[in-house]
């Protein structure tokens, strides 16, 4: 008898000596057996063929789960590998692991690909899937590994079984004629594999290291379901249309030239972004209680040695050297933060204190990684630092959840919130993370709110909680942040005086909202495609007269909007007014008031919406009430 516990707590009895994940998936239901993938047995991920010998929590892995994805791509990598090898005899096996969205393969072979190549292996690919060929699980000594890769050719693979202790127990999976060195688990079987597509080919050093040979890396995905690879397919060409350095340059936004890799430059329209943005923190953080400071951004060793960055973070920081003594220019801006607290001495009435600073900070990013706006050296982060009685902490953390929420509702974005805990580099005892890790918990459960735990990925001086924006692609970017922290406010000697006139040490609260001023506009660039709200956009609106007799109150009109705090444009030149309308659609601009006879005759505008077209004839101080109204309930 086998006692199957289930996540629901229910639990199934089977008179059987074993039992694997797929029968009970059947017995559950015909429906969840057909989307079966994987398991997960005592919390260990299996092959959904695993037998099950014993009493055990059980749970049915499909393509919804984040596991049961990694497992499909990892399989299909494994039709890939099956595939090169039929095509290309001789072709040597690097390693063919799942990644977001997707898998690769790395290959030494005497062919180069080419993008032609790789539709004739997804064609290959499609036999081996029509062959449904069953993934089968083999386990060999090291010895019996070594000698079984030495005899197929496989110097990679060998490498790697060499680099095992002695006594471990090398599993290899096999589809047909092919066997590969893998860890599992894997499919049942290759016909589950409905949706494959090879993507792109690129080099890529063998484990990572520029020492080693250069093979050829072919990246691919794979879905269940020809409408779910088409729906990808289509977010990846939308992807490209809305990336944000094409329509940064296109839109006089923003770029990144040769002379400063890393280091953005932003274009007149781009500024306007910009300060949108950062008036909207400001109003905000105000409302809030807050109250904004500016710190420099360099400041000295002793300052960061004392912080702990020089011993966890040195190999991210820039360095320089003042009369003689040696000096970092800022990658956090909190230590600044801890040096303006400490410059008066506080009472408990004083807390919690709300200190805001939009502030610049410089991080060595090796060149390879460097995306953009996404992935900088230089940015600004919306930083805030709250110290605070410990008896405050749970509102305090509510409170900037609140904010942040805002912040995120203003722009249509939906967000999931993960709270990262204790990483194996970390300063201070157990107790102090547990109890800050609580502390940010007890807020969440508080607010309501569904959150994951994302397990050992906290700050090294504390527990933090992340949100995570889902753009209108559906993609996910971190941005904002709460990390509560206990660490720093004893390495600065951080007091406050209490009701009892004896010095207590106050708890800290390190969030941003944006995260990255720079980054936060990289993604709305691509969540709004260029085409940004009008409370936003560079250029609100654009008047168009028809001829140049018209450009006298076409003036009267851009005066009347501009008085009217509106951003105006007046476009006098002497083009075809089919010219200037797509011109204007081009940069994305919100209104068009078009200027001809009737209109300067009926002191109206003829007025044309980006993405509705043609609306007809409005009064003018009609159309001006209208957008006044609407950049100020920035809708």
């Amino acid at each position: 008898m086998i006692k199957i516990t289930l996540p629901d707590g229910s639990i199934r009895e089977y008179d059987v000596e074993t039992i694997t994940p797929l029968d009970v998936a059947i017995d559950i239901s015909k429906g969840l057996a057909k989307k079966a993938l994987a398991a997960k047995v005592n919390d260990k991920v299996v092959d959904i063929n695993y037998p099950i010998k014993k009493d055990a929590k059980v749970s049915i892995l499909t393509f919804e789960d984040k596991e049961a994805q990694d497992i499909f791509r990892h399989s299909s990598s494994h039709i890939l590998a099956q595939a090169v090898q039929k095509l290309y005899p001789g072709t040597k096996l690097g390693i063919g692991p799942a990644i977001k969205d997707g898998f690769y393969y790395d290959f030494d072979s005497q062919h180069k690909f080419t993008p032609q190549d790789l539709e004739k292996i997804e064609k290959e690919m499609e036999k081996i899937i029509k062959e449904d060929y069953k993934f089968i699980r083999k386990e060999l000594t090291r010895s019996e590994a070594i000698k079984f890769f030495q005899d197929r050719g496989e110097p990679y693979k060998v490498e790697l079984i060499e680099d095992l202790p002695e006594d471990a127990i090398i599993s290899v999976y096999q589809q047909g004629d092919f066997v590969d060195l893998c860890a599992g688990p894997h499919l049942a079987c290759t016909s589950l594999v409905k949706a494959p597509k090879l993507l792109s080919v690129a080099g890529a050093y063998w484990r990572g290291s520029e020492k080693n040979k250069m093979l050829q890396r072919i990246y691919g995905t794979s879905f269940p379901k020809k409408s779910e690879l088409e729906n990808y397919l289509y977010r990846l060409e939308e992807a490209k249309r809305r990336d944000h350095r094409k329509l940064g340059q296109e839109l006089e936004l923003f770029t990144i030239m040769d002379e400063g890799p890393g280091f953005p430059f932003f274009y007149p329209k781009g500024m306007v972004i910009r300060n949108e943005l950062e008036n909207f923190w400001r109003e905000l953080h105000q409302e809030s209680g807050y109250q904004e400071i500016k710190t420099p951004i360099i400041l000295n060793r002793e300052l960061w040695e004392r912080s702990g960055h020089w011993q966890h973070y040195k190999d991210n920081m820039y360095f320089t050297e003042i009369d003689e003594n040696d000096f970092a220019i800022k990658p956090m801006n909190c230590p600044g933060a801890m040096l303006v607290y400490n410059s008066k001495l506080h009472s408990y009435r004083d807390l919690p204190l709300r200190l805001c600073e939009m502030g610049l900070v410089h991080r060595h990013e090796l060149s390879g990684v460097l995306h953009g706006l996404m992935r900088v050296r230089a940015f600004t982060q919306d930083d805030a630092h709250i110290f605070m009685l410990p008896s405050q902490i749970t509102e305090e953390i509510k409170g900037v959840i609140n904010l942040i929420d805002k912040v995120y509702k203003l722009f249509g974005f939906e967000y999931h919130v993960e709270l990262s805990t204790k990483p194996d580099k970390a300063m201070g005892s157990d107790e102090m993370w547990d109890k800050a890790t609580s502390a940010l918990e007890n807020a969440l459960k508080e607010k309501g709110m569904n959150y994951l735990i994302n397990e050992g990925d906290g700050a090294f001086y504390g527990p933090k909680i992340d949100f995570h924006l889902k753009d209108s692609l559906g993609r996910t970017w971190q941005c904002g942040t709460i990390q509560l922290d206990f660490q720093m406010p004893e390495k600065f000697d951080l007091n406050y005086i209490g009701e009892d006139g004896e010095k207590h040490r106050p708890v800290m609260v390190h969030r941003v909202a944006f995260g990255s001023i720079e980054r936060f506009i990289g993604i709305l660039t691509e969540h709004y495609a260029g085409a940004f709200p009008t409370w936003l956009a560079p250029v609100q609106v654009k008047v168009l007269p028809i001829t140049s007799k018209h450009v006298a109150y076409g003036q009267k009109i851009y005066d009347v909007l501009s008085k009217a705090g509106v951003r105006v444009e007046l476009d006098d030149r002497n083009e075809k007014i089919g010219y200037k309308i797509r011109e204007a659609q081009l940069y994305k601009i919100p209104y068009m008031l078009v200027i001809g006879d009737r209109e300067v005759e009926q002191g109206a505008v003829g007025l044309r919406k980006r993405g509705e077209g043609d609306l007809g004839a409005f009064a003018l101080q009609e159309f001006v009430t209208k957008i006044v109204e609407e950049i100020k309930q920035k809708k």
